[in-house]
């Protein structure tokens, strides 16, 4: 499938650590980045965090009350009294905030009228999240909030870590604050970033704006890297105090940070990418025969004589899907969806097995794909070439021209695909009416578009978002940037794809009647979260669009669609009221999906590149084969895997598809745009540019018609002296100031603000 959810990652330091690192005993703050990728610090200063501490909820005003005097006995009047609260309501709140409290263990009752701060030192464990170079928020489970650790209390805990917290009693700006007293588990031993050499040893400083450390390297532990290479350097002793830096060893030499091979190489390592298959797994693969034996044959639904075609894109390599139709004497259609066979090919316990579970899914960057099955699978075995015989596993629908459906068949098949489409081949048949297959084409796109009708009549949500292509030379620098359009031939095979998805998962919920439900994977994806929509709502009226939190979210949302369809804020707002919903995510759990108004949805039509899909085959065959529920915690782990490799995968496009973006706009220094606010922060505005959709930073210090300050409630900022507003969604004009490869980051300068 073709979309996110329906389409087609030596010796202790000495004391010359300390002085010659590029930020001194471990200090990045001279970088002073913001965390949506800005620029330098404005003149306000200040976290950069995305996270609020204020406004400040009345929970934590209460104890911030109790933690300003630790040692006083409050009660319930005089702490009234401290807090300004003077009416029935707001008693009413602090008594009950008192008795959570209590039960939170973070007060102690002295008798029924009477509390003091519960002065017991609390441990925890849980996941570090960076925020900033300053601070990190301690993620626990089962704690309503996050505690904050400062970076001088970190322990060289990094992103992702595992830590074991003291906890302050005290509240500091709304929130318990905390040390780390052990980091339990590494998420990483290796960074990337950039090598400064001196003399006889150098400093790597890592891409990873947040962190707060550089990494020394000796001599002894270069392997050949010069100052400015971008490279991959490997953790070896942590410091035993604090001051000094982490020793570690260059174990990669990506080349000169900024050219094209060197970046990209260094966002796979970044993201912990493979960059090869082991010679094991490769060997194995050349292993497999591609003869198909009559026996095999004879175990399938022979579809060979069948007309049948693939539709992909022009560049694509790999066909894990194809489109069979034949019409049956009643005058309805037969139907099949058939996807590459994969667990035909690759074994349980198998070491190709194991490689798919570990890279759980294919990486599409800019400019390459990393795939999750080598070669000889993914672009050859597998993959559904015109003209040649493969084995398949099927779902067969019957449908009448209304999408209608009668009768549904699932099991495995074998093909031979008549013909090879690329995107443009299909679309120019649906708007021309000719050429081959124009007929059977035509009539799958007039059946897809009544199961797209009946899916957004059911509640499903038609947020598209914007997908950015690249046309790059052989070297691999940019040309031109583009918007990738979406017809009816991409619209078609999505709806296929989603009828296939959404009836196997409900084949196998169904086994379950009156009994154990089978154990199966589901792509799931919650409703959207009641306080971030009840923000959008607000949100979205200053741009004078009604979303009323409490009606009916998907018709809602797709109103709200329609409405901004075409004009300069769509973006911003598609964007903004995706963040609001769940991120959909694969598990064992039945619990639906949201975005496309299904009760039951799985992911079965990618085997190829998504280690989730080979799981449904395996367990659809084994329920078609009459076998029991197959155990669930080995399956909810694999999901919970692969969604985690998902959301790696996404990250390093997203970085692969910036970084390109950066390379695009140094070449237009100078050159002006219209574009639109799409994001504010207290270091600056950011902006998307129209035409290309690259997006880049004016940092509140560029501006100098007055001192600017973040309204972030309104999401805005506000000169002090001259009252100008320049708020979330406004057109701008900007020039492009700068571009930096480095760190991925455009600067612009504001011409002017254009009426909305």
């Amino acid at each position: 499938m073709r979309s996110k959810d329906s389409n087609k990652g030596g010796k202790d330091n000495d004391s010359r650590n300390e002085r010659n690192s590029p930020r001194g005993r471990g200090d990045s703050s001279s970088r002073g980045k913001s965390s949506k990728g800005g620029g330098s610090s404005s003149r306000r200063g200040g976290s950069s965090s995305g996270r609020k501490d204020t406004p400040k909820s009345a929970k934590a005003r209460v104890l911030e009350a109790f933690s300003d005097s630790p040692d006083t006995v409050f009660t319930q009047r005089q702490l009234c009294r401290r807090l300004g609260i003077t009416d029935k309501k707001g008693r009413e709140q602090v008594n009950s905030l008192l008795q959570t409290l209590v039960k939170e263990n973070k007060l102690l009752p002295i008798d029924d009228e009477k509390f003091m701060l519960n002065l017991k030192v609390d441990i925890i464990t849980g996941r570090v999240d960076l925020a900033n170079s300053k601070y990190a928020y301690i993620v626990s489970e089962g704690r309503e909030e996050d505690v904050r650790v400062f970076r001088e209390h970190l322990k060289y805990a990094m992103d992702g870590d595992t830590v074991k917290v003291e906890v302050s009693p005290t509240v500091h700006g709304g929130r318990q604050e905390g040390v780390v007293i052990e980091v339990l588990e590494r998420s990483r031993t290796e960074l990337v970033g950039i090598m400064e050499l001196s003399k006889n040893f150098g400093f790597v400083v890592p891409d990873f704006k947040k962190l707060y450390f550089d990494v020394f390297v000796g001599e002894r532990g270069l392997n050949g890297a010069q100052s400015g290479d971008k490279v991959l350097v490997k953790i070896v002793e942590w410091p035993k105090s604090p001051g000094k830096n982490p020793t570690g060893e260059v174990t990669r030499v990506f080349g000169p940070a900024g050219e094209h091979e060197a970046e990209i190489h260094s966002i796979m390592a970044e993201f912990g990418l493979p960059f090869e298959f082991d010679e094991a797994v490769e060997e194995e693969a050349e292993s497999i025969s591609d003869k198909i034996t009559k026996a095999e044959i004879a175990k399938r639904r022979d579809f060979r004589d069948v007309t049948t075609f693939t539709i992909d894109p022009a560049d694509a390599k790999d066909f894990d899907d194809a489109l069979s139709i034949q019409k049956l004497e009643n005058g309805h259609y037969e139907i099949g969806i058939h996807i590459a066979d994969v667990t035909h090919y690759v074994q349980p316990k198998t070491t190709l097995e194991k490689e798919a579970f570990r890279r759980a899914t294919s990486v599409y960057l800019v400019d390459r794909t990393i795939p999750m099955l080598p070669e000889r699978l993914s672009n050859g075995l597998c993959s559904l070439r015109p003209e040649e015989e493969k084995l398949t596993f099927s779902a067969v629908f019957e449908l009448d021209e209304n999408g209608k459906l009668y009768d549904s068949w699932f099991g495995r098949t074998v093909i031979y695909s008549d013909r090879r489409f690329a995107y443009e081949d299909a679309q120019e048949r649906i708007e021309s009416g000719e050429g081959d297959f124009a007929e059977e084409i035509n009539i799958l796109n007039g059946i897809a578009k009544k199961l797209k009708d009946k899916r957004f009549k059911n509640g499903a949500i038609s947020f598209e978002t914007t997908e950015v292509k690249f046309k790059l030379d052989e070297n691999g620098k940019p040309l031109y940037v583009y918007v990738k359009e979406r017809k009816d031939a991409h619209k078609m095979i999505e709806e296929f794809m989603l009828l296939a998805n959404k009836k196997v998962a409900e084949y196998v919920y169904n086994l379950g009647k009156g009994k154990r439900r089978p154990t199966m994977v589901y792509r799931t994806h919650g409703s959207p979260d009641p306080d971030k929509l009840s923000t959008f709502s607000l949100f979205a009226r200053k741009f004078g669009y009604k979303v009323d939190p409490d009606g009916d979210i998907s018709e809602e949302l797709n109103n709200l669609t329609e409405e901004i369809e075409g004009k300069p804020e769509q973006s911003v707002l598609q964007n903004l009221a995706i963040r609001t919903m769940a991120k959909a995510k694969y598990s064992t759990e039945p619990e639906g999906h949201f975005g496309l108004a299904f009760d039951h949805y799985s992911h079965f039509t990618s085997p190829i590149r998504r280690y989730p899909d080979m799981m449904a085959h395996r367990l659809l065959q084994h329920y078609l084969d009459g076998g029991k529920s197959e155990e669930k915690d080995e399956y909810e782990e694999r999901c919970r895997h692969s969604s985690e490799m998902e959301k790696r995968a996404a990250d390093a496009e997203r970085a692969s598809i910036k970084y390109k973006q950066v390379e695009f706009m140094k070449d237009t220094i100078g050159n002006q745009y219209k574009g639109i606010v799409s994001g504010v922060t207290e270091w600056g505005i950011f902006v998307e540019i129209e035409e290309n959709k690259c997006e880049g930073m004016v940092r509140l210090s560029d501006l100098n018609d007055d001192y600017y300050e973040l309204d972030a409630n309104n999401y805005r900022i506000i000169g002090r002296q001259n009252k100008r507003i320049i708020s979330f969604g406004d057109e701008v004009m900007v020039e492009v100031k700068s571009a930096n490869l480095a760190d991925r980051t455009i600067d612009l300068t504001l011409i002017e603000t254009l009426k909305k």
